[in-house]
């Protein structure tokens, strides 16, 4: 029986995903990963290079997928926030693979910096128009409101994402997340002739 070599990529990834979120790039293992997936170690370097290369496809697939889930709104920035924590919520392993990428691969880019600039763009002419709030720069009032999507997850000091999550009410959750929505609108929101 041949081999699927995409099923076997699939599952490679997957199991790079989750061993990455946990222990960042020099922590993951590729042996672990390997097994987790039932795969040959071999094949990691096959498909992917070596680990960076292959925490980087991660990160490229996770951020692809998050664009998918979650398509960027300029004309509803408190809205497209509000997906972002949903998302989020749902994924709470992001912020992890997110915090390990800031951390250990500063410098190295992909998709990020060309799909920030397309949507300070995006804000910049909704600016223009008359649309949004004119008082920073696009990419500061983009900056703010992927911010304020993400700050319950990084203040929550005393426990991990997981557990906001799985511990949080979803009355909890749903306070948070209005708070978002409204964070995002006062920043987003034109002013008023005469304020």
């Amino acid at each position: 029986m041949p081999r699927d070599s995409s099923a076997t990529k699939a599952r490679l990834l997957d199991a790079a995903f989750t061993e990455f979120a946990a222990y960042g790039i020099a922590g993951a293992r590729v042996d672990r990963i390997a097994e987790s997936a039932g795969a040959n170690k071999r094949l990691i370097y096959a498909y992917f290079g070596n680990k960076e290369q292959l925490f980087d496809e991660v990160l490229r697939r996770a951020m692809t997928a998050g664009a998918e889930s979650v398509p960027f709104d300029v004309e509803d920035l408190p809205g497209y926030a509000g997906a972002i924590f949903d998302h989020l919520v749902a994924r709470p392993d992001l912020m992890r693979l997110r915090l390990w990428k800031l951390l250990e691969r500063p410098s190295a880019t992909g998709l990020e910096p060309d799909a920030f600039r397309r949507k300070a763009g995006e804000v910049a002419d909704a600016q223009q128009r008359g649309e949004l709030a004119q008082g920073m720069e696009p990419a500061d009032l983009l900056t703010m409101v992927l911010a304020a999507a993400q700050a319950w997850f990084w203040a929550a000091e005393d426990v991990g994402p997981e557990e906001i999550t799985q511990s949080w009410s979803p009355q909890r959750l749903a306070l948070h997340r209005s708070a978002v929505v409204e964070a995002a609108r006062r920043m987003s929101e034109p002013k008023a002739a005469g304020e």
